[in-house]
């Protein structure tokens, strides 16, 4: 079960949906601690002047805003706060409206809010009447001390809300240099969007995520557990000046996220290529008890027709 964010109510008109807000999505991807290879050691972050190359101490360390090359408004964290919104714990409904009107490049970050405080009844009025509707509620939140625009989504027998990018954020299409709209002054033929089409159509399928795997992280996985077994492991020790390391429980314990990763694990089936290697999120779950290793699949990911 994952960590409530908060709870409060959603708002239209006069009516108030009472409800707890979660995190939708849970990372699975592949982190790699930065280390000393003479020790072990984890690398810390330094903070240091860029121009001069030696330490800042915190305390001379403050925020600035750039607004011209070089030049800083300088702000305390006082007034920082001051111009962040007050948190109100509620997802205010400005408006609805038809959902295939939102474009998936405003999508941002998805949660699930569930209901509170015997609120199961209204929750479920304004899940189908949304369903019935094919609307989207566009609302206002504040979520860790900053204000989004959020997508209220009814998903199955759940509400979802999806933040989404401000207009701004969204880079505008002149900005790059594409083909027309008009197949024709694009220099595209009849014949040739017949074939793109029925190409489309033969490929065509239901959509279902558990078909596509993350398969650099499977390998990677697998590589781990390998190295592993065969006793490829490293472990903190002495630097050459001799000064001893300790352990520290900060370092990654291979066999224990390998633990974690295999009892997640899915069997084998159609993978994509999501190739991501970055640092991992802060929903990882409890070490659990080890389950079976999973073999990599080693050809390349492809998509199986069905009978």
């Amino acid at each position: 079960m994952p960590h409530m964010i908060w709870k409060g109510a959603i708002s239209f008109g006069l009516v108030h949906v009472p409800v707890q807000l979660y995190p939708a999505t849970q990372s699975e991807k592949v982190g790699f601690n930065l280390l000393d290879k003479r020790s072990m050691d984890p690398i810390g972050y330094k903070q240091f002047n860029k121009n001069t190359g030696k330490d800042v101490t915190r305390e001379n360390i403050v925020r600035g805003f750039e607004y011209e090359k070089g030049k800083y408004v300088v702000m305390s964290d006082a007034e920082i706060r001051s111009a962040n919104p007050e948190s109100t714990q509620t997802v205010d409904i400005l408006a609805f409206v038809e959902a295939p009107d939102i474009s998936f490049l405003s999508l941002d970050t998805p949660y699930y809010l569930a209901p509170d405080r015997k609120g199961e009844k209204v929750y479920a009025l304004l899940r189908d009447a949304l369903k019935a509707s094919g609307k989207v509620g566009i609302a206002s939140v504040v979520l860790h001390n900053k204000q989004h625009l959020a997508a209220l989504i009814p998903v199955g027998p759940a509400l979802a809300l999806n933040t989404l990018r401000w207009a701004d954020e969204v880079r505008d299409f002149d900005q790059f240099k594409l083909p027309d709209e008009d197949p024709k002054k694009a220099g595209v033929t009849p014949k040739e969007l017949e074939m793109a089409q029925r190409l489309i159509d033969d490929m065509s399928d239901t959509w279902n995520p558990h078909d596509y795997h993350d398969t650099f992280r499977e390998d990677i996985m697998a590589l781990v557990e390998k190295k592993v077994k065969e006793g490829k492991t490293e472990e903190v020790s002495e630097v050459e000046d001799g000064t001893p390391r300790k352990s520290s429980a900060e370092i990654l314990d291979l066999s224990e996220l390998l633990k974690r990763s295999l009892k997640k694990g899915k069997p084998a089936a159609k993978r994509g290529s999501k190739a991501t290697a970055s640092g991992s999120d802060d929903d990882a779950s409890d070490a659990e008890e080890p389950a079976a290793a999973a073999k990599p699949a080693r050809k390349t990911a492809t998509r199986r027709k069905r009978a």
